[in-house]
């Protein structure tokens, strides 16, 4: 059994299929829709570039002999009678049990119930948030990571004007470092952004709907619309209780175990330990089917294949893909070796090797430094 309905309870199926797994497969999932991909979300289908985003189609799970129980997520697991209880009471017994609940997008609880203001997560969040867009005039986008800069820059696109706000220096600090933040900065000042860094929201006014945000150096900002993209945490309530063991996610083993036996976890809800020895949550789209290429084949007792080594994600915003390689880290030293006033690339250094490029609108000088920084390479010898 696999609970969650996203990319990684997809990925889980294809690759037991793929691994010749002849039982029974069930995906259990709290939404109505079919497994869907979630990066286009604050992109093309808030834009109304597109409306379907389904991983598979129909046919996919039903020629795959995979059972889906959509619209009736599970509440608690019990993983001494190896069962999952759902919304309406179901209990369902497993005999491998796959955690992919992905994240639960943070709220600021001192915010009042008024409409216009929106998180940004699921298929639903994305389709309200995209009617209430098509008739506003100026929007506060709360939290300039990824979802946020995205999101910002999406609604810039739809003539929207955009007050983002971000307590940290630069957008993108606390993952790419302030420098790299800078030059996203710049990109969504020159699309006309009012980029507010270093400052948070105090309050948010208005009757009914959202009028005002009052900001944390007293400014105040009109606006119809607000966003609030400020992180997500694991999606783990349901098993409280359940002796699995939780700690920014469910702790993992490399492959995937769990603390209870018989239980698995992977994608973003997953904390698996690292090969230094650390825990580590990645909440990017291609380490899924890194995860699942590992997992699935130690739950079917097979051998499975080494991990990949070099993590990567991105994000598209405007025109610019930003692209990430590597696990950079915040004390890293950083060689811009390109930048054109939009377009940028750069290299992470940590006691003299290449640890990770990121590049803005630079994909193949980003991909072309993927086997250097596997193999630790000195940054000497990509400086030149």
């Amino acid at each position: 059994m696999i609970v969650g309905g996203g990319l990684a309870a997809t990925r889980t199926a294809e690759q037991l299929r793929r691994s010749e797994y002849a039982g029974p497969i069930t995906i259990v999932s709290d939404e109505n829709h079919l497994p869907y991909d979630r990066p286009p979300l604050s992109k093309e289908v808030l834009r109304s570039e597109t409306d379907d985003v389904t991983l598979k189609p129909s046919e996919f799970y039903q020629e795959n002999d995979i059972a889906l129980v959509l619209g009736n997520g599970a509440t608690s697991l019990d993983t001494a009678e190896q069962t999952v209880t759902l919304a309406d009471g179901t209990k369902l017994r497993y005999d491998e049990l796959v955690i992919a609940t992905g994240l639960v997008p943070k709220r600021i609880p001192s915010f009042p119930d008024l409409a216009g203001i929106h998180v940004l997560r699921s298929y639903d969040e994305t389709m309200a948030l995209r009617k209430d867009a098509a008739a506003a005039k100026r929007a506060v986008v709360v939290g300039a990571g990824f979802i946020g800069c995205e999101v910002a820059a999406s609604l810039r696109k739809l003539g929207v004007e955009v007050v983002l706000v971000e307590p940290q220096p630069t957008p993108l600090a606390s993952v790419l470092g302030e420098q790299i933040g800078e030059l996203v900065a710049r990109l969504h000042r020159a699309e006309g952004v009012d980029l507010r860094c270093g400052v948070g929201v105090a309050e948010v006014r208005g009757n009914e709907r959202v009028e005002k945000v009052v900001l944390s150096d007293g400014s105040e900002v009109d606006a119809d619309l607000v966003v609030v993209g400020i992180g997500s945490n694991p999606a783990t309530d349901w098993l409280e209780g359940s002796g699995v063991e939780l700690d920014n996610g469910v702790v993992c083993d490399d492959y995937g175990r769990t603390s209870a036996p018989h239980v698995w976890a992977i994608g973003d809800v997953a904390s698996w330990r690292h090969k230094l020895g650390h825990q580590v949550r990645v909440e990017h789209w291609s380490n899924v089917a890194d995860q699942a290429r590992v997992m699935v084949p130690a739950m079917l007792g097979q051998e499975p294949p080494a991990a990949v080594a070099v993590p990567y994600f991105w994000s598209d915003q405007y025109d610019v893909k930003i692209q990430c390689l590597g696990e950079p880290e915040p004390g890293d030293k950083l060689h811009i070796v390109e930048d054109d006033g939009r377009k940028f690339l750069a290299y992470y250094e940590r006691d003299g090797v290449l640890v990770g490029v990121v590049g803005g609108g630079m994909p193949g000088k980003v991909m072309k430094v993927r086997a250097k920084i596997a193999s630790g390479v000195p940054i000497s010898e990509v400086l030149g």
